[in-house]
């Protein structure tokens, strides 16, 4: 006897929960099987209870029974207790924690939805048999959300415990009692003359037109195409990267090909335009002009050709330098206005070794170093940086690592010392003591090191300090010691007058890959803050004897967060975060640093995205405030044995081994999953935020804020925009600037946007959608008394956002 009437024949309700229990049935069948493996790696119960659970609810549903639903309804009651206990173990915090909640809630709640729209093809059963079923399923349920989460906050092991960032030590440096209001460096004032506001790198303007009262009102004043775009042979690798300069009532530009532009600084009018004819074979990781160099010579006709000149570096490795006022090629420089920057390099490729930054000028010296592809293999070219006379195109000197420092051009036949660190972004430079101060990448290749001399061992993600007329090293400071991360220097350096007891030091601000700051004494190298070597992990080491045993931490500010747990693990729906949690249980992880294995992956956290990448930080002075934005994602990389990788045809210059570092030379090839993404969502295993923008103290180091960075507007799962204007964090390139004006400008985001935040409290004020990507750091002028804010959103095909070719420009409404 049945216990209720069935629903009417051809129902569409009974044929709908009958689909409905299939659905439930799969998603069981793989929770379940999935949870088990997650079980015997040690990690939560959670998944496969849940799925078991779902398998007796799905096949109820499948017979029209109600108690399914019911069922279904106690393991939602109960993965919802489950969410919250194992999100707030340590502590609510509202953005993260909501995001964190989203993939354990979002697709069960819609699941529960799709089987409560079923009841009405329901059979109803007996009371009492439907009470029991319910009442032990929401017991069941329960009890996984409560002991589960229990097991879960265990799983942290204790290396990755143990290496969780202690708090900065107290120095005189932070006594209250000492406290000075900082000095003000040299200023932008209303022209913007070098790539980073002037050769310190403060990223400053004092200009103050624009405040924090009326920066709502900005508009687009004018907006010009420069018409370097992607052809199909480029293969879409585009990343500009451009921050203009202004001199004058000039504004000038490179394109990622290195096209130079001279535009009218009021209304954007293209004046004259100068093309050095680099060839798409040239483009390296991408098509990137990070910057102009733009210099005067003293005691010279104003209106003389090049008295005023723009320099240049290139693609394919040139050093142009063209007359500021017309495009024309400054003839008594180098080689009729160029100086071919392969000399000495011996064997290389288009592509392998380019130029993607600005020379920095010191004492008339241009200093230069080079992007070196040095994940091709370990015979790359050298990393040597070269001092060239401003004027006359003259070699000076070449710092090369391997020979010992100063040297000149290479005899015949030889070379300079290949697969030496090198200097691929911006250096900083201090006029008055003549030094010029270079951030120094890895050698070749990234992820392997025994095969490295001692001297690249010394010198490697290293800040070095050189005599800018001579070469010669004055000092380096090593951020990492036996880099196998890829852990670059990629930030250029901030000079400052740092406050302290009876005064000012002479300073500088280092950013890094791995989220210390350190602030060091540019005269001497010194820290001014204390600097803690902490015992390093060596778990899964391919060569333990390398690994150092200890890396430095900053006493002045550290930019991660606690080490990764299964917890941390996210996606789209409860299946994406099973996987991501089986995927973690699977690798070696024991904090920051765990070395590159081979028998399994590794988690590279923060990846080598940084941190603090080349978008460099800004400076305040006048509020004493320190701007950072940041990003906060792990990689999940793993050694190839050579003879693997060369059987995938993982060879240097080819696209044979996907996602694979060649690195020839050395026992293994890499392969580097960048964000450690799901691989069919697109989506990344880490929660948000991944993106943050903080305020700092420039003093003490302290935190005055920290917020995440950046919208799901652009991002979703399987490459599809979201269109939801939440604040998630995403992932960022690009550098903020201040103004007088007590404003923070900055792009750099996923979602496509500028934005002004208020300097001293971070709140944001005023926000505009760009039509590419705005990787790129924006820079800002005043010309016939009006203040503009330009950006060049070129986009970024790593970033995977739109590439484009405007220049734009903001400006408050003409009175």
């Amino acid at each position: 006897m049945s216990d209720a009437p069935k629903p009417k024949s051809g129902s569409g309700y009974a044929w709908y929960a009958s689909i409905m229990g299939i659905v439930v049935l799969a998603i069981g069948l793989v929770l379940g099987g999935g949870g088990i493996w997650l079980i015997s790696l040690g990690g939560s119960w959670y998944y496969a209870i849940t799925g078991l659970l779902m398998l007796v609810s799905g096949g109820l549903l499948f017979k029209r029974r109600r108690s399914g639903a019911y069922l279904y309804v106690a393991i939602w009651l109960g993965t919802l207790v489950w969410a919250i206990w194992e999100v707030t173990l340590d502590g609510w915090e509202p953005v993260s924690d909501w995001w964190a909640l989203e993939p354990r809630l979002f697709a069960p709640t819609v699941m529960l939805i799709l089987v409560l729209i079923a009841l009405p093809g329901l059979r109803h059963q007996m009371g009492r048999v439907s009470a029991i079923v319910g009442a032990t399923a929401l017991g069941v349920s329960l009890g996984m959300g409560g002991a589960v989460p229990l097991h879960a906050q265990q799983d942290m092991s204790p290396s990755a415990a143990d290496l969780q960032s202690a708090p900065a030590q107290t120095t005189d440096l932070e006594d209250e009692t000492t406290r000075l209001a900082p000095s003000t460096p040299l200023k932008a004032s209303k022209d913007w003359p070098v790539y980073g506001g002037t050769i310190q790198g403060e990223r400053h303007s004092p200009l103050a037109q624009i405040t924090t009262d009326n920066v709502a009102n900005l508009e687009q004043v004018w907006a010009i195409h420069t018409g370097d775009m992607p052809t199909e042979a480029a293969g879409g690798k585009y990343s500009p990267e451009n921050t203009p300069l202004k001199v004058g009532d000039t504004l000038f530009v490179c394109t990622p090909m290195n096209q130079v532009l001279a535009l009218d600084a009021s209304t954007g009018r293209e004046e004259w335009r100068h093309d050095p004819g680099v060839s798409e074979d040239a483009i390296p990781y991408g098509a990137t002009c990070r910057g102009l160099a733009y210099h005067v010579q003293s005691n010279v006709d104003p209106d003389a050709l090049c008295a005023a000149r723009i320099l240049v570096g290139t693609l394919d490795a040139r050093l142009i330098a063209v007359d500021a006022s017309t495009g024309q090629l400054c003839s008594e420089f180098g080689n009729r206005g160029m100086v071919d920057l392969n000399n000495g390099l011996g064997e290389t490729v288009p592509g392998w070794y380019a130029v993607t930054a600005p020379p920095t000028i010191v004492r008339g010296v241009a200093v230069i170093g080079a992007q070196v592809s040095d994940n091709e293999a370990n015979d790359a070219p050298s990393g040597v940086v070269r001092g060239y006379d401003v004027v006359t195109g003259e070699m000076l000197w070449a710092w090369d690592l391997g020979q010992g420092g100063v040297v000149g051009e290479p005899a015949e036949g030889e070379t300079y010392t290949r697969g030496t660190p090198n200097m691929w972004t911006m250096a900083s430079g201090d006029q008055e003591l003549g030094y010029v101060y270079l951030p120094l990448g890895n050698s070749s290749s990234d992820y392997y090191g025994s095969d490295r001399s001692a001297a690249e061992n010394e010198f490697a993600t290293s800040l070095v300090a050189l005599d800018a007329t001579t070469g010669e090293e004055v000092w380096h400071f090593q951020t990492v010691h036996n880099d196998v991360w890829d852990y670059d220097l990629g930030s250029q350096v901030t000079l400052v007058n740092f406050p302290v007891e009876g005064g000012d030091v002479p300073a500088l601000i280092l950013p890094s890959k791995q989220g210390q700051i350190y602030v060091l004494n540019r005269e001497t190298g010194e820290s001014l803050f204390p600097v803690e070597e902490r015992e390093a992990p060596k778990l899964g080491s391919v060569e333990p004897d390398y690994i150092s045993d200890t890396q430095p931490y900053s006493g002045y500010a550290d930019l991660n967060q606690p080490p990764l747990t299964e917890m941390d693990m996210w996606g789209m729906s409860p299946i994406d975060q099973l996987w991501c949690r089986i995927q973690f249980h699977r690798a070696n992880y024991a904090g920051q640093f765990t070395p590159p294995s081979v028998d399994k992956p590794f988690i590279q956290y923060p990846g080598y995205n940084g941190g603090s990448d080349w978008g460099s930080v800004s400076v305040d002075p006048e509020r004493g405030i320190l701007i950072a934005n940041y990003n906060d994602m792990p990689n999940y990389n793993k050694l190839i044995p050579r003879d693997v990788a060369d059987a995938r045809g993982v060879e240097p210059f080819s696209d044979e081994g996907g996602e694979a570092g060649p690195m020839a030379g050395v026992p293994y090839a890499i392969e580097v999953n960048a964000g450690w993404r799901v691989p069919f969502t697109g989506l990344l295993c880490s929660e948000p935020p991944y993106g943050w923008i903080r305020g700092i103290d420039l003093v003490t180091g302290e935190t005055i804020w920290d917020q995440p960075f950046g919208s799901a507007e652009n991002n979703g799962p399987f490459g599809i925009p979201s269109m939801l204007p939440l604040k998630i964090g995403t992932p960022n390139n690009g550098g903020p600037i201040t103004t007088a004006g007590g404003l923070t400008f900055v792009a750099a985001t996923t979602d496509n946007k500028l934005r002004a935040f208020a300097t001293e409290t971070g709140e944001e004020l005023w926000q505009v959608d760009l039509p590419a990507g705005g990787q790129t750091t924006p820079m800002t002028y005043e010309v016939n008394g009006r203040q503009y804010v330009v950006i060049y959103p070129g986009g970024h095909h790593f970033m995977e956002t739109k590439v484009g070719d405007q220049v734009i420009a903001y400006a408050l409404p003409k009175e």
